[in-house]
Formats: C-alpha cells, structure tokens, sequence
C-alpha cells in the first residue's frame, strides 16, 4: 500500500545528495506530516502505519548512500530530533529526555524512534541537508549557509505533501579582494 510513497522518499533522498553532493558521513534531516502526506492538514489526522513506512525508507535510502538519517519531532516535543545515539554522541549534541510518539513528537519520529538500534533525541543540531515533507519547517536544522533545492521538471511530492529540500553551503567571506577555490 505505501510502496508508491517508500519509492518517493527514495527518489527525493537520491536526487539531494546527487544535486548537493552530499558525501558519506553527512547528516540530512527529515521534517515530516503524515497528516499530509494523506491528504489531510498537518497535526491533525496522524497515520501511525505511514509514519512506519516513511521512517523505513528514509532510513533505508539514507544507509544506501552513506548518510546519516535524522529526524524532526513535532512542536509537541519542541522539534526535538530523533537519531542513533552514537551518532549524537560523536556530534556533541545536547540530549533530552523523551520519546516521541505520533501525538507528541509525530508519526514518522516516532516510527524512526522504534526502528533505530540505540535511538535517542537531541536538542538541536546543524545538519548538512534536510527535507522536509508536508511544509513542517525543517529549515532552523541546516547548517548556514542554507541553499534552497528543487527537483528540475517536476514540482516534488511524497503521497499528497509538498517536499522541499536543502543543503548548506560554506559562507563566503571577505571582501572584494578576496579569492576562493575552484571547485
């Protein structure tokens, strides 16, 4: 039934790291509405089944091209973000005490909470991309500088939610004298 949305997230997480080169080790974020990715309104018709599904692939597709998979809580846990804890712990972060469920913290996060091997949730993080299904603003977890990332013919969507994507580029400094690599 959900094979059609697993092939979707796939695809979106393929298409960020081609387009931002994302290079094994990255950290890509997932912000995400069950609610639309039914149909329905973000926060209010949560789908515990899809969440299961979304999770499997993101992880899934992440672990293919070497990435780490993070994802974003609902407002109910403060955007809190679910993730291994090795990997929390290699990055330093700040690491609260909760677990999502899909009325606090999300269907997906939830979901991604049961299938990790040590999951635990941080505080806040800076990570290098993010994508963010059903407009749940992922955004205040990309690394600045944040470059804005579409899908070329198409407009990008799981089920019915609208995907946007990022990734985070070094800042430029300096002045008019200043010169950078080529690359």
């Amino acid at each position: 039934m959900f094979e059609d949305i697993r092939n979707e997230v796939r695809e979106v997480v393929f298409y960020l790291a081609e387009k931002a080169n994302l290079q094994p080790g990255a950290v890509v974020v997932l912000g995400c509405s069950t609610s639309e990715v039914a149909g329905g309104r973000i926060g209010k018709n949560s789908v515990p089944e899809l969440g299961d599904a979304l999770a499997e692939a993101m992880i899934s597709a992440c672990r293919e091209k070497g990435l780490h998979p993070v994802f974003q809580c609902c407002e109910h846990l403060n955007r809190a973000l679910v993730m291994e804890q090795s990997l929390l712990n290699r990055l330093g972060l700040i690491q609260v005490n909760a677990m999502p469920v899909p009325k606090a913290g999300g269907s997906t996060g939830a979901a991604a909470y049961q299938r990790f091997e040590k999951p635990a949730l941080a505080l806040a993080i800076q990570a290098d991309a993010a994508i963010d299904i059903g407009d749940t603003l992922v955004g205040m977890h990309i690394r600045p500088v944040a470059v804005p990332l579409r899908m070329e013919g198409k407009e990008a969507k799981v089920g019915q939610a609208h995907v946007v994507m990022a990734y985070s580029r070094l800042p430029f400094i300096g002045g008019e004298r200043t010169q950078y690599p080529q690359k």
